[in-house]
């Protein structure tokens, strides 16, 4: 295996600690007899666990080596995969050096582990080339990574030579890009002291905006600009105001679920990390896909000046922002930030500073979206139409609309009024009820 391993060039750069790396000086220790047998099954058992953790997390099945390889040629970001992801593999001479490559992985994917397997007397190898997966929970899994992955592992192990894996591989960068940004579709970020990171949000609510009832004139603003995004032409920043409860959140959530196969990926920041805006602009700037900056629940008090480093973000720095980058915020203030009665004040006499222009420099943020959409509580007949739509939708059996209605009516009086979030938590009551059990008396 280290004869492969060590003739990698442009996926040379795996970190000492992969499992590939480690398991080829594994096998070099065991061809040289460097290591005593219970030593060596001791490594062995290590990096199979190190597989097995890795499986569980990304909901791999079958054979976990050539998934596990699979996801090293989909993650591994070099000269030649980020180009690929751009502009596609193109007749360059690096492609060569590419095909070197993929050649190795094919032979390692039809590596045979059963001369070590019969020395050694274990059988760990059998068992993860012919794996059976327990069920799980989407939640507890990537399933959008799992299902990309074990695809492409199928067709990698069924194809007969390097140019088949070459194509392959490329489709899939140009397709989907490669590294956690291909595979995935939002991620939020967190910073360490050491630079930004990434990290992917593997069970994002799986809501279609044709699951939003309502709204439709909002959604279709929201539609037409994220569209116009996606296809690389001139679009704008986004501000989804209004009443809580009606679908802000929810809509923009919706648009990765809409446009991830046109290349939409999505990243959620907090208040706190605006500090690290520009980071991650740089991170992803280069990159072929287009990105949300996502931030929920935006507002600033009146003390709060991190309103500062997102307004320089969105206009008005040194540098420009990317093409493939917008801002989409929701926010319960139309003007994002509280107004006091001493900003309304012409002059603080105390010092002469006009107050009046630190008003203004606050409520310009706002402007500062392109788009602006305003989500309002629904009407009694609207919220209505909402409860009918949802119950169709959840609720087993016959809906009775009269009793239906009334139950809503008699729930939103208690449960904070008339808005589509109130509408789902009574359907979701009534969908977690038990049923009524027709086969005993009583």
């Amino acid at each position: 295996m280290y004869r492969y391993t060590a003739r990698l060039l442009l996926y040379s750069n795996l970190g000492e600690d992969s499992i590939l790396l480690r398991l080829s000086d594994i096998y070099r220790d065991w061809e040289g007899r460097r290591c005593d047998k219970p030593q060596l099954i001791h490594r062995i058992y290590v990096e199979i666990k190190r597989l097995l953790d890795l499986s569980t997390r990304y909901g791999f099945n079958e054979n976990l080596w050539q998934n596990y390889l699979t996801f090293l040629l989909l993650t591994n970001e070099n000269s030649f995969s980020l180009t690929a992801e751009r502009v596609g593999a193109g007749d360059g001479s690096v492609n060569h050096f590419a095909k070197g490559d993929f050649a190795i992985f094919r032979k390692l994917f039809h590596f045979d582990f059963s001369p070590l397997e019969a020395d050694l007397g274990i059988d760990c190898f059998t068992t993860v080339t012919n794996y059976h997966a327990l069920v799980k929970l989407e939640k507890h899994y990537y399933r959008a990574v799992s299902e990309k992955v074990q695809d492409l592992s199928r067709r990698l192990a069924a194809a007969p030579d390097a140019d088949t894996v070459f194509d392959l591989v490329t489709d899939f960068y140009r397709a989907y890009g490669v590294g956690m940004f291909g595979l995935n579709r939002a991620f939020r970020i967190q910073n360490r002291g050491q630079g930004v990171e990434f990290l992917p949000i593997n069970n994002t609510d799986k809501v279609m905006l044709r699951d939003l009832i309502g709204y439709e004139h909002q959604k279709r603003q929201l539609v037409e600009n994220t569209e116009a995004f996606v296809k690389g032409l001139p679009a704008n920043n986004v501000l989804l105001y209004g009443d809580a409860g009606t679908g802000k959140s929810s809509s923009v959530k919706a648009l990765i679920n809409e446009y991830y196969d046109s290349g939409l990926r999505m990243i959620e920041i907090y208040k706190h990390q605006f500090r690290d805006l520009s980071a991650v602009i740089a991170a992803v700037k280069g990159r072929n896909y287009r990105f949300i900056i996502y931030i929920d629940d935006l507002s600033f008090e009146e003390n709060e000046v991190e309103y500062k480093f997102l307004k320089a973000v969105i206009e008005g720095g040194v540098e420009t922002r990317p093409d493939n980058i917008l801002i989409y915020a929701t926010s319960n203030r139309r003007h994002l930030i509280k107004e006091t009665w001493s900003d309304r004040n012409d002059m603080e006499y105390e010092n002469d500073i006009h107050r009046s222009d630190t008003m203004e420099e606050k409520l310009s943020l706002a402007a500062r979206f392109g788009v602006s959409i305003n989500y309002s509580v629904p009407n009694r007949k609207e919220f209505q139409d909402i409860v009918m739509g949802l119950a169709r939708r959840q609720l087993r059996g016959a809906i009775d609309e009269a009793t239906l209605l009334a139950e809503a009516n008699r729930w939103e009086l208690r449960h904070g009024g008339i808005s589509g979030r109130t509408a789902q938590q009574f359907i979701n009551y009534l969908a977690g009820k038990e049923p009524p059990d027709h086969d005993h008396p009583g």
